[in-house]
């Protein structure tokens, strides 16, 4: 029996996110959540990425779960952008989203996003992909920092932006670097909430159809 299903009251799900990328990704999953954001230091450790956004996404976990009530399941997630070996968070200001976007331009780099979710137990997962950024112009990138779209994302871009579209290329989960791989979180969920049986990606998203993490 998982750790998850000890007692017999049913379980609640919390994400502890304020990304509305994450809250419209989670709900393609079916299962009713309450959103419940927490406020942390994001600043990286000195670590290797995987490790780097794994410690951050903990933060927001042990944050989480020190105001959860009883029968309740956090949920949280963190990403970042790596390009020879430097995290890119989010820009504070137009001219840091400037830098940053004329950076990746025209350049591959790592996304890591890290999974974590807990209630009676624990579990994480991270998730790397690789994303290959178009040649897009200067006055594309002032278009996206006029629209406000860098100002909560890492790296300064959202692979949906409809006004830069940034990426040529994704080799990985392109969930994941929106911000929340979503085989990742159904087979956490699957887990967690017995007796309830969320949507499969697949079945939601075709990009999730062919999705490395795909379940079989």
């Amino acid at each position: 029996m998982s750790a998850f299903e000890r007692g017999g009251a049913p379980r609640r799900l919390v994400l502890a996110s304020a990304s509305p990328r994450r809250r419209e990704l989670l709900t393609l999953l079916g299962v009713p959540f309450a959103v419940r954001p927490v406020d942390v230091d994001e600043t990286p450790p000195a670590l290797p990425p995987a490790e780097t956004v794994l410690a951050i996404a903990l933060r927001k976990l042990d944050a989480a779960l020190a105001e959860r009530a009883p029968r309740e399941i956090v949920l949280v997630a963190d990403t970042i952008v790596v390009i020879d070996g430097e995290v890119l968070g989010k820009p504070e200001n137009a001219a840091e989203a400037a830098a940053m976007l004329r950076a990746l331009r025209g350049r591959g780099h790592e996304v890591f996003t890290a999974v974590a979710l807990a209630g009676a137990g624990r579990r994480t997962a991270v998730v790397r992909s690789e994303v290959l950024i178009r040649e897009y112009t200067d006055g594309e990138v002032a278009a996206s920092i006029e629209a406000g779209t860098p100002f909560d994302k890492a790296g300064g871009y959202a692979i949906q932006d409809p006004l830069l579209h940034p990426v040529a290329r994704c080799e990985g989960c392109e969930c994941s670097v929106v911000g929340l791989p979503l085989w990742t979180a159904y087979r956490f969920l699957l887990d967690a909430l017995p007796g309830v049986a969320p949507q499969r990606p697949d079945a939601a998203l075709v990009r999730c159809a062919v999705c490395p993490l795909r379940e079989p």
